[in-house]
C-alpha cells in the first residue's frame, strides 16, 4: 500500500492543483456558486478513488511483490498480474534468474576443473618427491636425514593444498562410516614417526574409555588429528619431550584430545586462529606456519558435525579438543 500511494502521489498532487487552477479561473471570471463547487470537489475525488481503487485492487499482486523480499531465488519464475508493468517486470526478472544461473554454473565448472587440475597436479608431485626420499636412502647421514626431512614437509604441504581445493566440495567428499579413535590415532603415530623423531617430541596415548568408535569421516579425521598433532609438535620442540594424545568421554559424547606443552597460544589471538591464513604471534615466529591447517580443521569439523574446543595458555601448552556429538557416539566395548 506504501508503495503504491507513493508511486500515485505525483498524480494526486497534480490533480488537486489542477482543479485549484480550474476553481480559481471560474471565481475570477464571476462564478461564485459554492453548491457547484462543492460538486464538482465531490465529481473530481469520487473519480479520482474509483481510479484509484481499481488501480491499486488490479495490481496489488505486483505492489507485494516489489514490497516483499523473495523468500527464494526461484520465486523470480512466478507470475504477478497481466498489466504491461507487471509482464514487463516478470520478463526481467526472469532473463536475470538466467544470467545468474549461467554464471553460477560457469563458476562451477571453473571450480570443478580447478579442483581436478590440483588433485592431479598434487598426486603429480608425490612420485618424485617419494623418489627422491628412496634415492635419500642411500645416502650417509647427515645428508640422507636433511633430504627425507625436506621432502616430507613438501608432502605436508601438497596434502594440505589437496585439501583446501576438495574443501570446496567437501559434501561430496564425505564418507560416513564406523571409525575406532584408538585406531585412527595409532595410524597417525604411525605415519608421524620419523616427525616425532626428528623434533624429539614423543606421544602419549591415554585411552580412558576403551573401545570407542564414532560415525565420521576417515580420511578427513585423519587429516584433522595430523593437524593437530603437527602443531603440538611443532610448537612444543625444545620446549617439551611428549604431547599426550587422550581419548574418553565427556557428557555422553566422544572426545578426542590433543594436549602439548610448548609455547601456547596468547589470548589476543585465540578468537582468530581458526581464521584463514592467520599465524598470529606464534607465527612470526615459527616460520614454517601458513595459517591454513586450523582453518581447515575448523571447516572439516562444522562439516562433520563435530565440535572444536580450545584451551591455551602461554608458555604451558595448549588443548585442542575434536568433540562428537552424542549421536556420532556409537559404541563403547
Amino acid at each position: 500500500m506504501k508503495l503504491f500511494f507513493n508511486e500515485h502521489a505525483p498524480l494526486i498532487v497534480l490533480q488537486v492543483f489542477q482543479f485549484i487552477i480550474i476553481a480559481s479561473i471560474y471565481w475570477l471570471d464571476g462564478y461564485h456558486e459554492i453548491s457547484a463547487a462543492i460538486y464538482a470537489i465531490f465529481l473530481v475525488l469520487f473519480f479520482l478513488s474509483c481510479y484509484l481503487l481499481y488501480n491499486y485492487y488490479s495490481r496489488r499482486k505486483f505492489y507485494q511483490r516489489l514490497s516483499e523480499p523473495l523468500e527464494k531465488l526461484d520465486d523470480s519464475y512466478q507470475d504477478t498480474d497481466l498489466s504491461p508493468i507487471s509482464k514487463a517486470l516478470d520478463s526481467l526478472l526472469k532473463d536475470q534468474y538466467r544470467h545468474y544461473i549461467k554464471g553460477i554454473k560457469h563458476l562451477e565448472s571453473e571450480q570443478e576443473e580447478h579442483r581436478k587440475f590440483m588433485d592431479q597436479w598434487v598426486h603429480q608431485m608425490k612420485t618424485p618427491l617419494s623418489v627422491i626420499e628412496l634415492s635419500a636412502q642411500n645416502l650417509d647421514e647427515p645428508e640422507s636425514s636433511n633430504i627425507r626431512e625436506e621432502t616430507e614437509r613438501m608432502k605436508n604441504g601438497l596434502n594440505t593444498i589437496l585439501y583446501m581445493a576438495r574443501l570446496r566440495t567437501i559434501e561430496q567428499d564425505f564418507h560416513i562410516k564406523q571409525v575406532s579413535l584408538a585406531d585412527i590415532v595409532n595410524e597417525v603415530n604411525g605415519e608421524n614417526k620419523r616427525f616425532y623423531i626428528r623434533n624429539q617430541v614423543y606421544p602419549k596415548l591415554q585411552e580412558k574409555t576403551k573401545g570407542i568408535k564414532v560415525e565420521t569421516d576417515e580420511k578427513w579425521l585423519f587429516f584433522m588429528l595430523s593437524q593437530l598433532i603437527s602443531n603440538a609438535v611443532k610448537y612444543s620442540a625444545g620446549k617439551s619431550s611428549s604431547i599426550v594424545i587422550s581419548i574418553y568421554e565427556r557428557d555422553k559424547a566422544a572426545v578426542l584430545e590433543v594436549k602439548d606443552f610448548g609455547a601456547g597460544i596468547p589470548n589476543t589471538d585465540q578468537k582468530r586462529i581458526f581464521n584463514p591464513f592467520y599465524t598470529g604471534e606464534n607465527g612470526r615466529k615459527y616460520r614454517e606456519s601458513t595459517g591454513m591447517g586450523l582453518y581447515l580443521l575448523k571447516e572439516a569439523a562444522d562439516h562433520l558435525g563435530h565440535h572444536i574446543e580450545l584451551e591455551s595458555e602461554v608458555n604451558q601448552g595448549t588443548s585442542i579438543r575434536i568433540i562428537f556429538s552424542e549421536t556420532q557416539n556409537l559404541t563403547v566395548l
